[in-house]
C-alpha cells in the first residue's frame, strides 16, 4: 500500500499545546502504556503498520513539522516536504512526483491519500487498504472514503452516492454547505467526505501537468511558492465526472478542537493535576512541573505548557482561534530532530534554555555573531566540539562560548543541558550553521 499523509496547519485550536511550530498531531495525549504517551502521528502511523507492515509510508508535510517527525518517528520515514503552504492540491501534487520521480513508484500503482490526524480504530486502516485496491482495479478515477454522517454539520464536505450499495458511483460532490443544506444532503444519503482519496499515481499526475506548468520533482518544489492555494476537493474533486465513494460506519473523530480531542482521552487527565469530587466532565492537560488543582468544575478543559495556560468551556474551546492569533510570543517549547528545548526564563539580556537531546544524536555544528552562550551539563555523557576541539563532557562540566565561535554538542547518552544565552540582541536568526 502506497500511502501519503497530510500533516499540515498550525494547530493553533489546541493552544497552548500547539503553535506555529508544534502542531496537534505531535502533542502526546494517547496512552499506551504506564506513564507513556504518543501522539496522534504516532498512533496513526503505528496502525497504519499493524495493518500492513511494509506499506510504503510518505508524509507531506511543511519544513517546520520535519523535525517533530523525525523527533518522534525516526530518520527513515519518507517526507515530501513544502517548502510553504499550499493547501491540499499543491501538497498532493508534489507528494505524487515525490513519489514518481524519487521513489520509483509506477504510474499505474494505486496511492491513497488520508489526513494524519484522524482518531479512529484499525477497522479504517484496514478500508484504506481496500480503498487502495479499489482504485488499482477500477475504472473511476477517484475512489473516496465516505464517512457515515451522526449529525448535519457544515465543517465537512458531503458526497452524495448514486446508491446505498457499500461501493457507489458518486452522483454530487459538494463542499462544507451550511447546517440545513447539510440536513437536506444527509435526508439524500450523503456521506461526510473525511478527505481520504484513492487514485492511481498516474491519474493524479496527469491533472497535475494539466494544471501546473512544470517538469519533473524538483521542476516543482523550485516553484512551489508560485502556486494558486487551492483545495484537492475543488481543483480536482468537484471536476471529476467518473467518482466512487467506498462507506466506511467505523469510529472515526475529527480532532480538530479541545472539546473533540478531550472525548478521545482515556483518563481525566494527564501530568500533574488533581479534580475534586464536584467537578463533573473536567479535562486537564499539564505540560508544566507544578501542580493544577480543579474544584467544582464543570464541562471545562484546563490545558497548560510553557506557551500558556488555557481555561475554557468546553463549547466555547472550539472559538479559540482568534485570540491565540493575537498572542505575539517566543516560542517556548519545540520538537527538534535531535530532542527538544523549552524556554526557562526570558531576562533582558538572557534567556534560560533546558535542552535534552537524544542518544546518538547531534546539533548543527554552528555559531552566533550576537552572544554568547553557556552549557551546563546536568545529566548524561557527551562530547562538545568548540572552534574544533572535541572534548568530553558529563554532569557538572560547564563550556562557553564566545560570540562567533563554532560549536555543536553530541549525545553519547540522552543528555540534558541548561543553555544561558547573553547579548543584547538573543534572536533566532543569529545562526550560521557550518560544515
Amino acid at each position: 500500500m502506497n500511502i501519503v499523509l497530510l500533516s499540515g496547519g498550525s494547530g493553533k485550536r489546541l493552544w497552548p499545546l500547539s503553535n506555529d511550530t508544534r502542531s496537534k498531531q505531535f502533542i502526546k495525549i494517547f496512552k499506551i502504556g504506564a506513564g507513556d504517551y504518543e501522539s496522534m502521528v504516532q498512533r496513526v502511523y503505528r496502525q497504519i503498520r499493524s495493518v500492513d507492515e511494509a506499506a510504503n509510508i510518505t508524509i507531506a508535510t511543511s519544513k517546520s513539522q520535519v523535525s517533530a517527525i523525525h523527533n518522534q518517528l525516526g530518520a527513515d520515514v519518507g517526507i515530501s516536504v513544502e517548502p510553504c503552504r499550499r493547501d491540499t492540491f499543491p501538497a498532493i501534487a508534489l507528494a505524487a512526483a515525490y513519489l514518481h520521480d524519487v521513489k520509483g513508484v509506477s504510474e499505474s500503482e494505486s496511492v491513497v491519500v488520508c489526513p494524519v490526524d484522524p482518531y479512529v480504530e484499525q477497522d479504517y486502516f484496514e478500508a484504506l487498504r481496500d480503498l487502495g485496491r479499489r482504485a488499482a482495479d477500477s475504472e473511476a478515477n477517484l475512489v473516496l472514503m465516505g464517512i457515515e454522517p451522526t449529525y448535519p454539520s457544515a465543517k465537512y464536505g458531503y458526497i452524495i452516492p448514486e446508491s446505498k450499495t457499500e461501493i457507489s458511483r458518486v452522483s454530487r460532490f459538494k463542499e462544507k454547505p451550511d447546517e440545513e443544506t447539510a440536513k437536506e444532503y444527509i435526508g439524500q444519503g450523503a456521506l461526510w467526505n473525511g478527505g481520504v482519496f484513492a487514485f492511481r499515481l498516474g491519474y493524479v499526475l496527469d491533472r497535475a501537468h494539466e494544471l501546473i506548468a512544470f517538469q519533473d520533482y524538483q521542476d516543482l518544489y523550485r516553484k512551489y511558492d508560485t502556486l494558486q492555494k487551492i483545495s484537492f476537493d475543488y481543483a480536482v474533486v468537484e471536476h471529476e465526472s467518473c467518482i466512487e465513494v467506498m462507506r466506511f460506519g467505523g469510529m472515526w473523530k475529527d480532532m480538530g478542537t479541545w472539546n473533540t480531542l478531550t472525548e478521545a482521552m482515556e483518563s481525566p487527565s494527564i501530568g500533574k493535576a488533581i479534580l475534586n469530587e464536584k467537578c463533573d466532565n473536567v479535562h486537564v492537560v499539564n505540560e508544566l512541573d507544578v501542580p493544577v488543582l480543579c474544584m467544582g468544575l464543570k464541562d471545562m478543559v484546563v490545558a497548560a505548557s510553557p506557551e500558556g495556560i488555557l481555561v475554557s468551556d468546553k463549547t466555547q474551546s472550539s472559538y479559540i482561534k482568534p485570540f491565540v492569533d493575537a498572542i505575539d510570543q517566543q516560542i517556548m517549547f519545540a520538537e527538534k530532530s535531535w530532542g527538544n528545548f523549552r524556554v526557562i526564563d526570558i531576562e533582558e539580556g538572557s534567556m534560560t534554555i533546558k535542552v535534552t537531546l537524544n542518544a546518538g544524536h547531534k546539533m548543527n555544528y554552528h555559531s552566533h555573531e550576537r552572544r554568547d552562550e553557556i552549557w551546563n551539563i546536568i545529566e548524561g555523557e557527551g562530547r562538545t566540539i568548540i572552534d574544533g576541539v572535541e572534548r568530553k563532557v558529563t554532569a557538572g562540566d560547564v563550556i562557553t562560548m564566545k560570540a562567533g565561535t563554532p560549536h555543536t554538542i553530541i549525545a553519547d547518552t540522552a543528555l540534558q543541558v541548561i543553555e544561558v544565552q547573553l547579548g543584547q540582541e538573543i534572536s533566532v536568526a543569529d545562526k550560521k550553521k557550518l560544515e
